[in-house]
């Protein structure tokens, strides 16, 4: 009887072998559906199926054209935005930067300084916008949300002060064409590669560095980074600047593609930003979240809008409501999701019911 033994058990076995693998795959492909990016994939492909029911000319070369280039500042913007977020800081100020920027862009064209020494300057103003902030809040230990929010007026203020109420509209076409023109003859807008390219940095510094990794230990806790030996303020210090210095090359960005350069561009644009980054996402809390996600909802974001603005029915206030909505959910959303986890995992196992004796 034991070789009949040995062969069932083995015969048994043999099941258990060839099912592992599969039972690993559908593990991981359970683990992928629920990815937060899975949804905003699929959210996506549902926008675009409403957008092309609404107007044949969604799915168009120059719908993605126009789309893109209306939403390049905000995604140039939400690249940076994403670190200070992951940081477990906030930063409401980039709109505000932006402004000044292409302020002091257009002040420094009408005292006859070249565009080529001009943006520099800019970049270098911005640097110091977000170098501002982050000495309020690593030295002096203020909020983010608090010290921002003051420094929104303050540099939005500044820029009127620049310029007034004024705007400058006779930059040279050559640079002009680069902010509104398309890369080599596609329908791919000049200002997306640079957010493309921007977008690899930004992955790369988050995902693939020391710096990175420092960035998410500080978002989770603080106190245990420091304890570890993270340089906190320096990391938090670089954050902010980078924000400043990347708000800046949107305001450079937003004039020469509007060719206009004023001191009431960008308005709303932090919320649209941030916006971005929580339906991304990256947890308001800090510790978590991805570029690629970020992307994902930065595409969410226009295809949506480009729906709306599309449609003969539909009024364009409505882009406004959507994105409030996007943003309170992007919040809510997370956080429902990870008590009902917590839930779960905290109920006690159900035992087995004895059957009859």
């Amino acid at each position: 009887m034991q070789p009949d033994t040995a062969a069932s058990a083995s015969t048994a076995a043999t099941p258990g072998t060839t099912d592992a693998p599969a039972q690993r795959l559908a593990d991981r492909a359970r683990a992928a559906v629920g990815r937060w990016e899975a949804l905003l994939v699929a959210l996506i492909l549902a926008t675009f199926i409403f957008g092309q029911s609404v107007s044949s000319e969604f799915l168009s070369a120059d719908s993605f054209t126009t789309g893109s280039l209306d939403l390049s500042e905000v995604a140039l913007m939400a690249l940076a935005l994403t670190l200070v977020i992951v940081a477990a800081e906030i930063d409401l100020s980039v709109a505000s930067v932006l402004a000044l920027s292409s302020a002091l862009m257009a002040a420094l064209w009408n005292q006859g300084l070249p565009l080529e020494f001009i943006m520099p300057i800019c970049l270098v103003a911005g640097a110091l916008c977000g170098a501002f902030n982050g000495w309020l809040v690593t030295g002096l230990g203020l909020p983010s949300l608090a010290v921002t929010i003051g420094t929104l007026a303050l540099f939005r203020g500044l820029a009127y002060v620049v310029i007034g109420d004024e705007s400058v509209t006779d930059f040279p076409a050559t640079w002009t064409d680069r902010g509104f023109g398309n890369f080599a003859g596609t329908f791919v807008p000049n200002t997306m590669v640079l957010f493309a390219i921007l977008a690899v940095a930004f992955g790369v510094l988050l995902h693939a560095t020391p710096f990175g990794r420092s960035v998410y230990a500080i978002g989770a806790n603080e106190e245990a980074a420091h304890f570890a030996g993270l340089r906190v303020k320096r990391v938090k210090m670089t954050l902010f600047v980078l924000a400043g210095t990347v708000a800046a090359l949107a305001g450079i960005v937003i004039s020469l593609r509007n060719s206009t350069a004023a001191a009431n561009v960008g308005l709303g644009f932090e919320l649209t930003a941030i916006t971005a980054v929580l339906l991304g996402g990256v947890s308001i809390f800090g510790g978590r979240g991805t570029i690629v996600g970020v992307i994902l909802a930065l595409f969410l974001l226009g295809a949506i809008q480009k729906a709306i603005l599309l449609s003969e029915t539909i009024s364009s206030y409505w882009v406004q409501i959507v994105t409030g909505a996007l943003l309170v959910g992007s919040v809510l959303g997370p956080n429902l999701a990870a008590r009902v986890t917590e839930a779960r995992r905290r109920r006690p196992p159900q035992r087995p019911k004895e059957g009859p004796r």
